[in-house]
């Protein structure tokens, strides 16, 4: 990205989810495009806490002059959640955690962390525990209150809120039937994350639910593409406002956005 567009352009950049241990990913393909947005599957990839500690944040910090790091955490219990913040906690380009508790449970049965209140508060206070720097959570828009899971988020230590993940969703390969592959999912994984415009208005949703019943700060995601998208996030009381999809199909698109917005004053 750093060949394509001005990092420093940026407000910030949140990295790709960090695990303790490496993971491989789901099997390709990972990701279908459909009228709507995008369906995807990558299964949380990515090279391991030391190399992000030893290999990534170092050259992050070389490379960036004002934009903020927001370091993407998950895990399969909340030990993993933990042991992430503790050993990045004193990495000076860090700004701030986001934990995304819309991972499976393993300890519970492969339940995500932010269906159960209790569990969601027992993982904010260990990652609390690991660090001073700001802590995000990171909702699902499929929780049955996302307010609700917000307040127990805030009230366990959490900073911030930021909402949302993607839905779940799945799609079958249309030219299957021709090619004798009947019911063929298109994803290697069977089913995937739904991102992209058609999320726009579940995100801003909730957004205004959270900040009504919490009143803390909030990042929305979803579906951002035009300075119009951004607009509706800063009406329902995000602070700030994130771009995922729309910079894989054109990774300009941040940059021109915060320009745009810059131009406002």
């Amino acid at each position: 990205m750093a060949d394509v567009i001005n990092l420093d352009g940026l407000g910030g950049i949140v990295t790709k989810a960090v695990s303790p241990e490496p993971r491989a990913g789901h099997p390709a393909p990972r990701v279908a495009e459909f009228p709507g947005g995008m369906l995807n599957a990558v299964g949380l990839a990515n090279p391991g806490l030391e190399h992000v500690a030893t290999v990534d944040l170092p050259w992050l910090a070389r490379a960036l002059r004002r934009a903020r790091v927001i370091v993407n955490v998950v895990g399969s219990v909340i030990g993993d959640y933990a042991a992430v913040v503790r050993r990045l906690a004193n990495e000076a380009v860090v700004t701030a955690f986001e934990l995304n508790v819309s991972c499976p449970n393993t300890a519970r049965g492969g339940e995500e962390f932010g269906a159960d209140d209790e569990v969601l508060g027992e993982l904010v206070r260990a990652c609390r525990a690991a660090t001073n720097r700001p802590l995000i959570a990171k909702l699902a828009p499929t929780l049955p209150d996302v307010a609700r899971t917000a307040e127990a988020a805030v009230k366990a230590g959490a900073d911030g809120i930021s909402v949302v993940n993607t839905m779940p969703g799945s799609l079958f390969d249309p030219d299957g039937h021709a090619a004798g592959r009947l019911g063929r999912a298109r994803l290697g994984y069977g089913q995937g994350g739904v991102s992209g415009p058609a999320l726009l208005p579940v995100g801003v949703l909730a957004v205004r639910r959270v900040v009504q019943r919490v009143g803390c700060d909030v990042i929305g995601v979803g579906g951002v593409r035009r300075p119009e998208d951004v607009e509706q996030y800063l009406e329902a009381g995000a602070v700030l406002v994130g771009v995922g999809t729309a910079a894989l199909a054109d990774p300009r698109v941040p940059e021109r956005l915060a320009a745009a917005w810059s131009r406002r004053g």
